[in-house]
């Protein structure tokens, strides 16, 4: 093994991940073919608990995986995974006026999420609740916007960048013309 233990240990919960994922198997999946609990399975994949020598090697025999590999250094070479702009998936249909650009990979969908608003002048993106706790970073890069995060509201001038609850209602509008944003969602 070439990584050291901490290293290990943080590259231990996305290895398993992606080893579960590489299978398409559920945390059910697994749970089942390993006899380890879906609960704790989940954990450990969240990065919550270390498993033991025993649950690791039950979990690497029902993934299939080299339960040395697990812990060596990745053999893959570089690469990035590029998204043109045509192919950025884009949502039309929240508000009025707004044309949402999902930056964020899928797999990031209500944990933490990456978006660019393009807002009308007068249009108006309306949110429910997200889960509890989750909060919105909002960065406009050109125009105002209105922010309302349940009674409290703000305007936002390009270069300023709103903090706010997003587990209440919220809304935000462009005021005195089109305007560009940058939007970050994190859930507790």
């Amino acid at each position: 093994m070439t990584d050291t233990s901490e290293t290990i240990l943080v590259q231990l919960p996305n290895r398993l991940k992606d080893a579960r994922r590489a299978q398409g198997l559920s945390l059910d999946a697994v749970a089942k073919l390993s006899g380890v609990s879906r609960s704790m399975v989940s954990q450990i994949e969240r990065g919550e608990s270390s498993p033991t020598i025993a649950t690791l090697w039950n979990l690497t025999r029902a993934l299939q995986v080299d339960f040395a590999g697990l812990l060596d250094s990745p053999s893959e070479p570089a690469r990035i995974e590029t998204l043109r702009s045509e192919a950025v998936p884009t949502i039309n249909n929240l508000g009025s006026g707004c044309s949402i650009r999902i930056l964020s990979p899928p797999e990031e969908a209500g944990r933490h999420e990456v978006y660019e608003l393009l807002i009308a002048k007068g249009g108006q993106l309306d949110s429910q609740p997200h889960a509890r706790g989750a909060r919105e970073h909002l960065s406009v890069f050109e125009g105002t916007l209105e922010v309302t995060s349940a009674e409290a509201t703000t305007l936002l001038n390009a270069g300023d960048t709103a903090r706010y609850a997003a587990d209440t209602r919220h809304a935000i509008k462009a005021v005195d013309g089109p305007a560009r944003a940058f939007l970050v969602v994190q859930d507790a």
